[in-house]
């Protein structure tokens, strides 16, 4: 049975003050979700300041973003080595904003996975599409392409070792949101289009919905038999909120 993952995506915001609040919060409820791994993506400022606060408790933690290099003349790049030395387990990558604002390309994505998996992290894999491809029904080509950017350069073994987070770009943000079902269609679809390539490895991979989860949302979401967990942006930074979605994922 796949361990259920719940991971917090706090992109651009936090302060000292609210990062040590927001963490020694949630130090009690990742406590009680037994079975449940729970896990947040900071700004790669306040990394250390996670690193110490977490320390002994079951929060693991990752970077939003990584490099393709590991060291160099890469003004205001994360290497994966150093994100590793600070304790990150996981690494956001192909997230919708790095694609969108910044013009990362399914190569781009392909090659970020590999490096941050050289660095002995583990990538979470975000694929998704945007509403006017949702409306064009394209959400399956979509997700193949993306998919077959990574396993085309990383083989396909290397999702024994890799998170995927499927976020619909539509339902984040906007007010949309996609019902269980709908989500668990597309969850479906990617595992077997996975298994198309090793069984075994599809049948074990975590496969997160990061479509604007909420408490109330949750436990439905969680429920469905493809959908391994969440990656949660807004209500992660809520502790009560957060607390009510870890606790929606236990088995």
């Amino acid at each position: 049975m796949r361990q259920p993952l719940v991971m917090g995506n706090w992109k651009l915001n936090g302060t000292k003050a609210s990062v040590e609040a927001l963490v020694k919060a949630l130090i009690e409820p990742a406590a009680k979700a037994e079975g449940v791994e729970v896990a947040v993506c900071p700004p790669v400022i306040f990394l250390g300041l996670v690193e110490k606060l977490a320390e002994g408790s079951r929060i693991q933690y990752g970077a939003q973003n990584a490099d393709v290099h590991t060291s160099g003349a890469f003004t205001g790049e994360n290497s994966p080595v150093m994100l590793k030395e600070f304790g990150c387990k996981y690494a956001l990558v192909g997230h919708s904003e790095r694609r969108t604002l910044h013009a990362e390309t399914d190569a781009v994505v392909a090659a970020k996975y590999e490096a941050i998996q050289a660095a002995d992290l583990v990538p979470v894999l975000c694929i998704g599409e945007t509403l006017e491809q949702f409306e064009a029904g394209t959400t399956n080509q979509v997700v193949e392409e993306q998919l077959k950017a990574v396993i085309d350069r990383c083989g396909i073994a290397s999702f024994a070792k890799a998170v995927v987070a499927y976020e619909p770009v539509w339902a984040i943000g906007t007010g949309k949101t996609a019902t269980p079902e709908i989500a668990q269609a597309v969850h479906a679809h990617i595992r077997g289009y996975l298994a198309g390539f090793d069984a075994d490895v599809a049948a074990k991979v975590q496969i997160l919905y990061g479509g604007s989860v909420t408490g109330a949302s949750a436990a439905n979401l969680f429920g469905q038999p493809d959908i391994d967990g969440g990656l949660v942006g807004g209500a992660s930074l809520k502790p009560d909120d957060f607390a009510q979605i870890i606790a929606g994922a236990k088995q």
